[in-house]
């Protein structure tokens, strides 16, 4: 049986040439042969060999082999991954040595003993797949250190509301289920995956999370599933999918809910098969990721009015963490407050107390953007406050707390929606950038929402 793999020979002797592919191709798959090196570059393009097996000496009389060092160091440049073996008819150790350092993997002297050639290309081979191992492991921890930047924030709550959350996710955590995390926006769902993944038994893999909302349709299944050099127009590398860095660890969807329904499609068939197949690739790659997703819609209604696919909202809720909204917690704002005052304190080199006047105001206010708004309402407090107590009204006028619910009890979710949107913007004085980080939506989801509305 062949052995995998792409052999490359060069050499401007057409009776080696025939000799190599007479033996080298009841080994293995694929093997070419040229005669001139000027041929390489075009070869590499079209299909990538494994090994080079590359003559020293083109030019007639020639023995130094400086022609085939050219050409060493010109394949290592167009591709680093490639294993190279040395050829020549003049056998010369210090030829071979220099060879070896120039980053040639081998030397065969001319001619070669068929058995010896054979036993340098499986070494070869070995090389080949060490390399690419490195790399894909080099490849790995560029994008994981891409997807793991920022800072993670405390879960924290001392309410029974949230008792009830942190109980929930103790239980759950130390199983493989599927867990669907339900709350407004704000409420820190993506906190609550963090908090999943490392009371979990994957907590020393990766937790690698994604905003579906913010993935263009375009780019949907490369960000997902990962794309092969040459897929596509801008596809300059290879890119692994977000599933592929997730392996043996944690996958977070946030915003599941804006998931076009042929994405979704997608999302199942990977979900089910616990494979991905990168676009360019006919290679299948196997899986092994704890999901949790999470979505301030109503996804049972979303199914109801054909939004969402009933299949895919049974698959990842196994088990449904609900996170209350902040306006239910009121209990735990001085706890918040004191939190961020401490984190943003130490960020921006800043030692501020709190009046209880201004705890009370803090505490007594509705939150419409929840634990997001708050964060974001003391860190603005801190940069602009000009004393050591801290000033909240240089961002915010709260000494007469108002709900957007205390007049009329709506239960509209699109009316609900089009207040907290409009409360936003007048609360961020129309930064649509603030209100949108605010309400835990990407600008272009917003721009939709003001558009919707008439904003």
């Amino acid at each position: 049986m062949k052995a995998p793999g792409s052999i490359l020979v060069v050499d401007d002797n057409q009776d080696i040439l025939i000799a190599a592919k007479l033996l080298l191709k009841k080994h293995y798959d694929i093997i070419k042969t040229t005669d001139s090196p000027f041929e390489i570059e075009s070869y590499i393009k079209q299909f990538n060999p494994d090994v080079i097996i590359l003559d020293m000496n083109y030019s007639q009389d020639s023995v130094s082999g400086k022609e085939g060092f050219f050409w060493l160091n010109k394949i290592l440049n167009i591709n680093p991954h490639i294993v190279v073996i040395m050829m020549t008819a003049y056998s010369d150790i210090k030829l071979a040595v220099d060879a070896i350092k120039a980053g040639a993997t081998d030397f065969i002297a001319k001619p070669w003993q068929n058995d010896q050639l054979l036993a340098a290309i499986a070494v070869a081979f070995n090389h080949v797949k060490t390399k690419n191992e490195v790399a894909q492991l080099t490849q790995k921890n560029q994008e994981l250190n891409q997807v793991l930047q920022g800072h993670e924030h405390a879960f924290i709550g001392q309410s029974k509301a949230m008792q009830a959350v942190f109980q929930t996710i103790e239980k759950a955590a130390k199983t493989d289920a599927n867990i669907l995390i339900l709350g407004e926006s704000g409420t820190g769902k993506e906190l609550a995956a963090r908090a999943i993944h490392q009371a979990s038994l994957r907590a020393k893999n990766p937790f690698i999370s994604l905003d579906m909302g913010s993935v263009p349709a375009s780019v949907f299944e490369s960000e997902l599933f990962g794309h092969k050099k040459g897929a596509f127009t801008d596809a300059k590398t290879d890119r692994l999918g977000r599933f592929e860095l997730a392996h043996s660890g944690s996958l977070f969807l946030d915003e599941l809910a804006n998931l076009p329904l042929n994405q979704q499609t997608s999302l199942l068939a990977a979900l089910q098969n616990r494979q991905v197949t990168p676009i360019g690739s006919s290679k299948v790659v196997d899986v092994d990721i704890r999901l949790i997703c999470a979505t301030n819609d109503d996804l049972h209604q979303a199914v109801e009015e054909g939004r969402f696919r009933q299949d895919l909202l049974f698959r990842i809720n196994t088990v449904t963490v609900h996170l209350p909204a902040l306006r239910e917690r009121k209990e735990d704002i001085p706890l918040l407050v004191n939190y961020y005052l401490e984190y943003y304190g130490n960020k921006y080199k800043r030692s501020l107390s709190i009046s209880k006047e201004h705890m009370n105001s803090l505490s007594h206010y509705d939150w419409p953007g929840n634990v997001r708004e708050l964060a974001h309402t003391i860190e603005r407090a801190i940069i602009l406050t000009e004393g050591e107590s801290l000033d909240i009204s240089s961002v915010m006028n709260i000494s007469k707390p108002k709900s957007i619910t205390h007049d009329i009890v709506e239960f509209n979710l699109e009316t609900v929606e089009h207040n907290t949107i409009r409360a936003a913007l007048k609360h961020f004085q129309g930064n649509v950038s603030h209100a949108a980080k605010a309400l835990g939506l990407t600008r272009g989801a917003l721009y939709r929402r003001l558009d919707k509305y008439g904003l």
